[in-house]
């Protein structure tokens, strides 16, 4: 599975995070302005007016007369005024202004100010000094954004400058001036805030307006040449026509060309440092093309580049289109800012060294907010009637067609009994005929019996799949048979298995289809040409959910929960009927976690999500070795020791994803340039620095990632090399449990990695020694069925070891649909006694490896799948009340955790908390009154 996210690759290891205060801000008058700066939409800019329209944030300050002499005894000097903000107790306390009413949405402010450092806290020579803004917005958190920053040395005026742009108008704006440590007192001798054109001129106050358009990129279609565009690595220059005439701008009269290129991240750029606010999702539009070195199809992509205020440098990549050389096409995609950057830079990339990168227009706004889904019409749906016609064959092959040159039959003798996974969703259920479908003269993989379903089947319902399947002798051994479905030129998998010729086997799968086709078909597939094929009581039905999970609540009320006894002591027997209890859980101590990347943690309404509704965490990419060693011998630990350190501040457990990925795609190019001796060695190496150092930190380690579908390092190095990486990894931290992790396993779409197979391979490394220890299942599925997933982890099950569905996520545009495929999956795991936790993998919108599965929107809105999650991780949270009972006892069931107790008799009030651990009997709590 694909699974890259934003890419953050770090320069420097410091990280610096500073709390704001809520502070009353003064309102100025705009005919306060200078009349000799009339562009200047600060008020007394100069401090002629001593600290008036100024506020002191959390501190003092006062202002020195370019008269003063001897300047207050402040080790600087200067021939105008200046402001001193002293008593500084945080690095964040400075000097701000309201500057609400003078700024307008679209328009380009650039701040200039003159600053110095001064006092006895000055503990080296030189310290930072920051512009930033407070935008403070009705309803939501307040967001900062950064300006620019200067090192001012003690006893010199240093000029700050930087720029900004704000899309949204928030309620408030605040200018402040902030940075040095506390004790070092801040002096600033002149500020300036003048809005800009396009052409960077400076225009008058009056002047400045927002002109309607949201677009943050200047020059957006080149009319003003290539102002404020660059290369990046290349040279950029325009054009109104190309390629003799063939290529002309689809929009206005000119387009830019990147040329010259050299590397494959080579293109054209524009800095939008100021004009993009953090914690506001962007969407980009391009229209582009490709030119020259006879490529006539390329990967266009556009990309961030982020350099924060501790110069860690970040890539993000936004969106990538197929681009060609004949036609413009349209680059679409969004983006979000974690931090508040010092510095951003869009560009365009992608096409291989010596093909031009064509631009003919380039949007960036504010993300329209995606409207909010309507649920699913289940009016009139009949759950588990099969839409199928003629599925037992009773009137020959009517309803069926034969899909390409093959010839359809009907025979006797295949299960009369409906396949178990289907049984189990329908319940009592009438018998199959025993009539099948034999397909012969098979000329394609493709050909076998199909049904066109368009009127049957409803839009965002779940419909499950099952059949029971054979192949004729004749085949070299096992093959694939596949329920496909056609929805106009799109393929959808309905399930496939492996077949022998042998013995009948359950097909079982599951669709969706949430886009209207003009023509739905059904058929089954697979064999190699020539081989015959058998299909039989082929059912396709709607599912009810709901009626499994009143099932799965009982399921989980057996499994997950246990009696418990509160015994009292020390209250009089007469006083048992006026004494009142109420127990509440404060945590259930089942996992259930998320991932993280880096640059996630900048955001702090993800980390107060993450803390407040998870007890464990997965690292994205900062753990893999790509990460962590991209080119050979430069280790890279710092984003996973700062992803680390949050969990560990928010008592979150961590489970370190991955040792090695056996994938070859996702392996370094110098890793794959080792001869074999060396590979050998850059594993141990490997093994040795990651285990070392974070020995005790992981519970759990996948070791080797996706070996059902990668074989790198066992091509290379041979068979014996997986268990000895398990072998190693336990050497060196006993302390964590070791997985193996894979994807596909639960939903019966892959004979790759179906459970059988799966367990063969887990077993394969038992006998070479492999102390495995868990089984993870990735969980990246789509339209899942509750009795499928419960048959995988049946199956699973018999081995013993301890089940993790470690990458779950769902994906559905329809966010109702989407709750309900989380809540299958939540509601399976939680009821399967084998099932020890639940890591979703991620929550929040555009750091998702898949898109339409986000449970929170980019700004921070909880979508209603995410609504779902969280009235259930409610529901698993026990509560009860009543009055202690003429034993002296109170008596209630709840899930394993921790509990608060309080207890109100009729003199006193108390509370204590217990933990209530797993066990078969009723768990007796005394407690002392």
């Amino acid at each position: 599975m694909k699974r890259f996210f934003t890419c953050c690759v770090s320069k420097f290891h410091s990280h610096s995070k500073h709390k704001k205060s809520q502070s009353q801000i003064m309102a100025g008058n705009i005919s306060n302005l200078s009349r000799s700066n009339a562009a200047n939409i600060l008020l007394n800019h100069d401090f002629s007016d001593g600290l008036n329209s100024w506020h002191p944030n959390s501190c003092n300050g006062y202002v020195i007369s370019a008269k003063a002499g001897d300047h207050a005894g402040i080790s600087i000097e200067s021939d105008r005024n200046y402001a001193v903000i002293t008593d500084r107790n945080e690095c964040w306390q400075g000097l701000e202004q309201n500057i609400t009413d003078r700024i307008s949405v679209g328009s380009t402010y650039r701040v200039s100010a003159f600053v110095g450092v001064s006092g006895s806290g000055l503990s080296q020579e030189s310290a930072d000094v920051k512009a930033t803004l407070k935008l403070e917005y009705h309803g939501s958190a307040t967001q900062y954004l950064f300006i620019g920053s200067t090192s001012v040395i003690k006893g010199i005026w240093e000029k700050l400058e930087g720029t900004f742009s704000l899309s949204t108008k928030p309620d408030r704006v605040i200018f402040y001036l902030e940075g040095p440590a506390p004790g070092v007192d801040l002096l600033i001798r002149s500020v300036e805030i003048n809005c800009s054109s396009p052409n960077n001129n400076t225009l008058s106050t009056e002047e400045c307006v927002s002109t309607g358009d949201e677009n943050i990129i200047i020059n957006p279609q080149f009319e003003d040449g290539l102002n404020s565009w660059s290369g990046r690595g290349c040279k950029i220059v325009l054009s109104d026509s190309m390629a003799d005439g063939k290529i002309v701008p689809k929009s206005g009269k000119l387009f830019a060309c990147a040329t010259e290129r050299t590397q494959a991240w080579n293109g054209i750029q524009q800095e939008i440092t100021g004009r993009v606010q953090h914690k506001l999702a962007y969407e980009i539009t391009a229209l582009v093309r490709i030119y020259g070195n006879n490529v006539t199809s390329a990967d266009v992509r556009a990309t961030l580049w982020v350099q924060t205020p501790d110069y860690r440098e970040q890539y993000i990549g936004i969106a990538n289109v197929q681009a060609t050389d004949t036609d413009w096409v349209t680059l679409q995609g969004k983006f979000l800012l974690n931090g508040s950057p010092s510095k951003v830079v869009l560009y365009l990339e992608g096409p291989p060294s010596g093909t031009d990168i064509l631009v003919n227009t380039l949007v960036v706004k504010h993300a329209t907010k995606t409207p909010p889904s309507i649920p699913p019409n289940a009016k009139n749906v009949i759950f588990g009637l099969n839409i199928i016609e003629n599925s037992n064959l009773s009137d020959d092959t009517k309803g069926w067609f034969p899909l390409g040159s093959c010839t359809l039959s009907v025979k006797t003798g295949s299960p009369h009994i409906v396949p178990p996974m289907a049984r189990d969703s329908l319940g009592p259920h009438e018998l199959l005929s025993g009539r099948y479908i034999l397909v012969t003269n098979r000329t394609q993989t493709w050909n076998g019996p199909a049904q066109v379903i368009t009127d049957k089947v409803k839009l965002f319902l779940t419909y499950q799949v099952s059949a029971w399947v054979r192949i004729g002798s004749g085949s070299s051994g096992p093959q694939n048979v596949n329920v496909a479905l056609g929805a106009d030129n799109q393929w959808i998998n309905g399930g496939q298995t492996e077949v022998s010729d042998k013995q009948w086997h359950e097909i079982g799968g599951s669709f969706r289809i949430e886009k209207q086709p003009s023509k739905l078909m059904v058929y089954i597939q697979g064999p190699a040409s020539g081989v015959d094929l058998m299909a039989a009581g082929l059912q396709i039905f709607a599912v009810d959910r709901r009626a499994r999970f009143r099932y799965l609540k009982m399921q989980t009320d057996k499994i997950r929960k246990r009696d418990v006894v509160l015994k009292f002591s020390g209250l009089d027997t007469s006083s048992y009927v006026n004494t009142t209890v109420q127990v509440r859980q404060t945590r259930n101590d089942f996992p259930i976690g998320t991932c993280i990347s880096r640059s996630n943690i900048d955001n702090e309404d993800f980390v107060n999500f993450l803390a407040k509704h998870f007890n464990w965490a997965v690292f994205a990419n900062e753990l893999k070795w790509y990460w962590t060693e991209a080119q050979q011998g430069n280790l890279n630990y710092k984003d996973a020791d700062d992803l680390l350190s949050l969990c560990q501040k928010y008592k979150i457990e961590t489970r370190g994803h991955c040792i090695f990925w056996e994938v070859e795609d996702t392996v370094q190019q110098w890793i794959k340039s080792l001869n074999n001796n060396d590979l050998m060695t850059a594993v141990q190496n490997r093994l040795t620095s990651l285990l070392t150092r974070y020995k005790g930190k992981f519970s759990h380690y996948d070791v080797n990632n996706e070996m059902l579908h990668g074989s790198f390092y066992q091509d290379r190095l041979g068979k014996d090399i997986r268990a000895n990486m398990f072998k190693t990894a336990n050497q060196l931290d006993s302390s964590a449990t070791l997985f193996v992790n894979d994807y596909h396993i639960e939903d019966g779409c892959d004979t790759k990695s179906c459970p059988n197979k799966y367990i063969q391979h887990i077993l394969d490394l038992q006998e070479q020694g492999a102390p495995v220890g868990g089984i993870g299942i990735q969980g990246h599925i789509d339209n899942p069925i509750g009795p499928i997933v419960c048959a995988s982890l049946d199956k699973l099950g018999i081995l013993g070891l301890p089940i993790w569905f470690t990458e779950l996520d769902v994906s559905s545009t329809n966010e109702y649909v989407r709750g309900d495929d989380l809540e299958v999956m939540l509601r399976e795991a939680l009821a399967h006694p084998a099932v020890e936790g639940i890591m979703l993998w991620g929550f929040w919108e555009l750091f998702m490896s898949r898109d339409n599965a986000h449970l929170v929107n980019a700004e921070g809105d909880i979508n209603e799948a995410g609504k779902r999650f969280l009235a259930l991780k409610q529901e698993w949270l026990s509560h009860s009340h009543g009055h202690v009972d003429e034993l002296g006892q109170f008596n209630f069931r709840g899930f394993y955790g921790t509990y608060n107790v309080e207890i109100v008799t009729p003199t006193k009030k108390i509370s204590r908390t217990f933990v209530l651990d797993k066990g078969d009997n009723p768990m007796m709590v005394s407690i002392d009154l």
